[in-house]
């Protein structure tokens, strides 16, 4: 089969993204691999299907590069929006977008017809072990001591919708990510799998992080990361509360506040790469 798609980023994240409205994908699982792969297919992080909803301007299903389906993507979801704008399937610059996770609401800035920059209301962020999941007791995972290949690390877990496993320290450029990634992603604390940031606090309103993804390994951005990293922040007395924090990523930077009333709002670019075909067996 041929299928029609756009290729598209926010600060590095990129996906593959299908118009529901009007292609037909019977086996996305499988289709998130084949696009996914930087050899033999487009070359991706995952796959994103923009679909209809009933509940809002219109959904966003997820997948990872190894198939698996995703609860939420930061990056992602503003790249949703900004097709659903510009290719006129919701000419709202206030949107609503269906997930995994829930509805969530964006806010478009619009310049000549293009959408380049959005601003994402994640929700709450979620700190109950048992919610995140964590296997640990209490009412929160905040700077807790977690052993990892041998190594006893201080880490504070955060769910955006998806798990977050936030870890300070020095020196992120210099971590083989390829090698400790895997092991915290794969922790027995850990029963869904967990995402990773490494985190350099630069000063109140900076931080720089590198983060592995479940399911995709090492990527330039994760939206959910730096919202996730903001709270770990605030929390661990790193940054104040209802005060914007730019989160840098290898891709470029995010804007996050976590508010007074436990909700994270992430600012950041959503553009597009391309447009094309692709044979798929």
């Amino acid at each position: 089969m041929e299928f029609h798609f756009t290729k598209m980023h926010g600060t590095g994240n990129d996906y593959v993204y299908v118009n529901l409205f009007e292609e037909k994908i019977p086996d996305p699982e499988k289709l998130a691999i084949q696009v996914s792969d930087r050899h033999f297919g487009i070359g991706s992080d995952g796959l994103i299907l923009i679909a209809p909803s009933e509940k809002a301007d219109c959904r966003m299903i997820m997948y990872n590069a190894d198939g698996s389906e995703g609860a939420m993507c930061g990056n992602g979801i503003r790249c949703v929006a900004k097709y659903a704008y510009e290719h006129g399937i919701a000419r709202n610059t206030h949107m609503t977008v269906e997930t995994k996770s829930g509805i969530k609401t964006l806010d478009l800035t619009v310049e000549g017809e293009k959408v380049v920059y959005v601003r994402v209301n994640m929700g709450q962020a979620i700190l109950k072990p048992e919610q995140i999941p964590v296997n640990a007791e209490g009412d929160d995972f905040v700077a807790q001591p977690l052993a990892v290949d041998g190594k006893e690390y201080t880490v504070t877990c955060v769910s955006m919708g998806n798990p977050h496993c936030v870890v300070f320290t020095e020196g992120i450029d210099e971590l083989n990510l390829e090698k400790i990634g895997p092991k915290f992603e794969n922790h027995e604390m850990f029963p869904d799998r967990i995402n990773t940031e490494f985190v350099e606090v630069i000063d109140s309103h900076t931080l720089r992080m590198r983060v592995w993804e479940r399911g995709s390994g090492e990527t330039i951005s994760c939206g959910t990361g730096t919202c996730a990293v903001t709270v770990a922040a605030v929390l661990n007395g790193h940054c104040q509360r209802g005060e914007e924090i730019e989160v840098q990523v290898r891709g470029g930077s995010l804007f996050d506040t976590y508010t007074e009333s436990g909700e994270v709002l992430m600012k950041g670019p959503a553009e597009t790469v391309f447009e094309g075909a692709m044979m798929v067996e």
